[in-house]
Formats: C-alpha cells, sequence, structure tokens
C-alpha cells in the first residue's frame, strides 16, 4: 500500500548546495520508493507573498524545475507540477476559507511574528502584513487536501501548518457531514543535513552567504568554495574537522571513508587553500553529470513546460474530482440542476419533454432485485445495486422521491459516479470514459433527482 506524501517547493530563488542536501536529494531518494505516492510541486501562489519581482519568480520557476529534474527525480514515477496550474487549488482554498476561523489564523506562527515586531518597533500592529500572508495556512491546507495527502515532510518550524490543516479538514468533514479530506500529517526528517553557509552560519539565501548549486557553472563553485572563511592557522598546523565549515560540507557529499581520511588531513595541518580545492572536486564529481543535465534543460524550456505540463494534467486528474465532489456537497451545483422550490414545484416539476424521470425494477439473474433511473429524456443515470427482495429496492426508490431526496449524496470518481443516502450505496452510473462526459453526467443526475425531490 503506497502513502501519498507531498512536497512544496517555493519559487523565490536559485537552488544552492543547502537546498541540494537538505531537500531536494532527501526527497529525490524518497520518490523511488515502492511504497511512496509522491507529490512535488512548485509554489509559485506562494512565493508572491515573498517576492513581488515578476522576473525573479519567472526565473526561479524555470531554475527550480530544472534542477529537481536534473538532480534525478522522475515525472514517470511522480506527479510534479505547478501549483498555478492547478486552478482546483485557489477554488479549493476558498472553499476552506469559508469554515476556517479567524482566531485560527491569528495564531499563525508567521502573522504573529511580524505583529510582534511591528509592536516592538511602535508600527501598527498590521503595518506591511498582506491578507496574503495572513491567509498562507490556507492555501497551504488546499494544497494538502486537495489530494488527500496523508504525510507531509517539513521543518519543526512548519508543524503548526501541518496541524491548521487538520483542524480545517475536520471543521469541513463536520460541517457538511461527511469525511471529504484525509487528516494529514507532518512528516518530520530528523537527520536532514543542514549545511553552513560562506559565513559559518546556516547556508541560507536570507543570509546571501550561498554556494550556488548550478548558476554560474564550474567555475563559480569553485571560486565560491574559495571564499568559505576559515581561520587563521597556516599550513602545518593542525586543524580542528569538528568545527570546520568544510569538513561539515564535504561530510554532505562523501563516503564515510573519504570523509576519514579527510579529517585526517585537516589534522595532520592541510593548507586551508589545498583543503579548499579537495571539497571543491569532491563536490564537483557529484555535481558536474548533474549540471550537464541542468544546461540542457535550461536550454530547452519547452522540454520543461511540457513535463510540468503532463504533470498538472496528473493532479487535475485527482483534483477536479475532489473539487466536483465538494461543490455538490456545498451546494454549488450546476446551473441547469438548481432544486425547484416546493412552491414551484406545480408549476415546473419536469424535464424539458414535460415528462419525469422514472425507475424501472427488474430482478437480476442471480434472483437478487435492481432497480434503473432514467432521465425524463430516457437516458440511463443509475442502476442501483442488488437487494435481497423487491420491497427492500422499493425503499430506496420511495426515499428518491419527494423532500427524502435531497439527503442522497453523489460521490465523483475517477470516471463515474456513485449515489449514496445515510453513507449507504444506492447505486452506480456508467463509466463515461473521460472527466467531461462524467460531469456532463453529473449535472443530469443532479437535474433528474432534482426532479425528483419536487414530487409530492
Amino acid at each position: 500500500m503506497q502513502t501519498r506524501v507531498l512536497t512544496g517547493i517555493t519559487t523565490t530563488g536559485t537552488p544552492h548546495l543547502g537546498n541540494y542536501v537538505g531537500a531536494i536529494r532527501p526527497a529525490v531518494t524518497a520518490s523511488l520508493r515502492a511504497d511512496v505516492d509522491a507529490f512535488y510541486f512548485m509554489a509559485d501562489y506562494h512565493a508572491l507573498i515573498k517576492s513581488d519581482d515578476p522576473a525573479r519568480i519567472e526565473r526561479s520557476r524555470l531554475e527550480i524545475a530544472a534542477t529537481w529534474l536534473a538532480a534525478g527525480l522522475d515525472p514517470q514515477r511522480v506527479t510534479f507540477y505547478r501549483q498555478s496550474d492547478i486552478p482546483e487549488i485557489p477554488e479549493l482554498m476558498w472553499f476552506l476559507t469559508c469554515v476556517t476561523a479567524k482566531g485560527l489564523l491569528n495564531r499563525a506562527h508567521a502573522y504573529k511574528a511580524s505583529v510582534d515586531k511591528n509592536v516592538e518597533t511602535g508600527e501598527d500592529a498590521d503595518a506591511g502584513v498582506t491578507a496574503g500572508l495572513y491567509m498562507y495556512p490556507v492555501l497551504m491546507a488546499a494544497d494538502i487536501l486537495a489530494f488527500n495527502a496523508q504525510q507531509v515532510p517539513v521543518g519543526r518550524d512548519q508543524i503548526q501548518h501541518i496541524e491548521m490543516a487538520r483542524d480545517i479538514a475536520q471543521r469541513f468533514n463536520h460541517i457538511y457531514g461527511r469525511e471529504f479530506f484525509a487528516l494529514p500529517e507532518a512528516h518530520i526528517e530528523e537527520q536532514v543535513a543542514t549545511l553552513p553557509g560562506l559565513d559559518g552560519r546556516k547556508m541560507s539565501k536570507s543570509y546571501d552567504n550561498t554556494i550556488p548549486l548550478f548558476a554560474g557553472g564550474q567555475k563559480h563553485l569553485r571560486d565560491s568554495i574559495m571564499r568559505i572563511v576559515t581561520d587563521s592557522r597556516l599550513p602545518g598546523e593542525s586543524k580542528d574537522p569538528d568545527s570546520s565549515s568544510l569538513f561539515t560540507i564535504f561530510r554532505a557529499f562523501a563516503s564515510e571513508s573519504e570523509s576519514t581520511a579527510f579529517r585526517q588531513a585537516l589534522v595532520d595541518g592541510i593548507g586551508w587553500g589545498e583543503a579548499k580545492q579537495v571539497l571543491f572536486e569532491r563536490i564537483e564529481t557529484d555535481i558536474a553529470p548533474m549540471r550537464e543535465s541542468y544546461d540542457a534543460l535550461i536550454a530547452r524550456p519547452q522540454v520543461i513546460e511540457e513535463i510540468l505540463q503532463e504533470g498538472a494534467r496528473k493532479a487535475r486528474a485527482i483534483a477536479a474530482p475532489k473539487i466536483a465532489e465538494l461543490r455538490d456537497a456545498i451546494g454549488l451545483r450546476s446551473g441547469i440542476s438548481v432544486g425547484i422550490a416546493p412552491a414551484a414545484a406545480a408549476d415546473k416539476p419536469a424535464g424539458r419533454t414535460g415528462k419525469l424521470p422514472r425507475f424501472a425494477s427488474f430482478r437480476d439473474g442471480d434472483g437478487s432485485f435492481r432497480f434503473r433511473l432514467f432521465s425524463a429524456e430516457g437516458e440511463e443515470l443509475l442502476l442501483s445495486r442488488s437487494f435481497a427482495d423487491p420491497k427492500a429496492a422499493g425503499v430506496f426508490q420511495k426515499h428518491l422521491k419527494g423532500p427524502t431526496a435531497t439527503s442522497a449524496v453523489i460521490e465523483v470518481e475517477p470516471t463515474s459516479l456513485r449515489l449514496e443516502m445515510d453513507g449507504e450505496l444506492i447505486g452506480t452510473t456508467p463509466d463515461y470514459g473521460n472527466e467531461q462526459a462524467r460531469d456532463d453526467a453529473l449535472a443530469r443526475l443532479r437535474e433528474a433527482l432534482d426532479q425528483l425531490a419536487a414530487i409530492e
């Protein structure tokens, strides 16, 4: 059995060595496991909260997609897509917004940090705080819940967002009376490698101390490594590997035996310049083949676009039925299937032909009893499950007429529909072959049910 795992990558910068070791490499490795159904997406909607530079976001989307593909992500094994290519996500975000308590969002760490900073400096509490920052947890919940992801790998600072996604999902499930959403779990990777940057602090774009992964090529990688801050110990003087950024970075790429040899070289007094050259050569061994692939992808952006569009198609094949199901559940049904109010039932109870939908009962080959529901035009809309006796089948037909019909729920499958009442299966539709045909059939079934509901 597979576990659905979802990871987002914010598109606001150029990937660096820390990104590769801490996130990209372990995620690619995890995607190769047979028990993982992996979803990786570029969080370009989230990027808009952090950056208002269109060129930066556009370039970052291209570079990050190329980086993940060059690092070994197989789009045939995973679902790899851009957040902005999935229109169901912002639609779901609005559905979730309408059930999310403001008090829950008031407690979000990022929002509280901004407010606290403003208060400390004497500013208005909400100065510079956008609605995007405030609503960030709901968008993240939509990213996760649109695909019923079961695990979301996050750092400890992101655990709260997963807890909020669970709270929002539970609230929606409670209001609308069914388990529409699975409750996601935060997956904390305790052994995630954190690399030091040029100045010894954690490698981060916010510190401007990063070592690029591919950008600038081999020369830029070497020049950056040569700029790593070291102490003043001269060649021949013993160095402390455990306090050296060079050793920490080397160990993230090297085998155990290579790390042991490099440690010994530092203890024996290797010069810092020579040690940096050894580090560069070890990293370049791993990075060079990936850089070649990266450069080829960057030179052919249409190849990347085709991969992402295919990923979006795969993602939407899951998200679209979910949204169709939710729209039906919350009352946002097709305009042609709006329920007829009881007072208007006498005016126009029938369909376009002036006839009503009808049931046809029959006995199956195994002796059980079933019924079909036909539209006013004669199209078969539903085939019931088997019943042990005709009275049981008749009870459900009766429930589908008059006011009780409104308690029937349509479940959306990839290319078909299921009709349930009080959690019990009533019947299924034919297989329509594709999503558009299924959605058209959903409107016709809903119209028929609304017409039956108007019968007194």
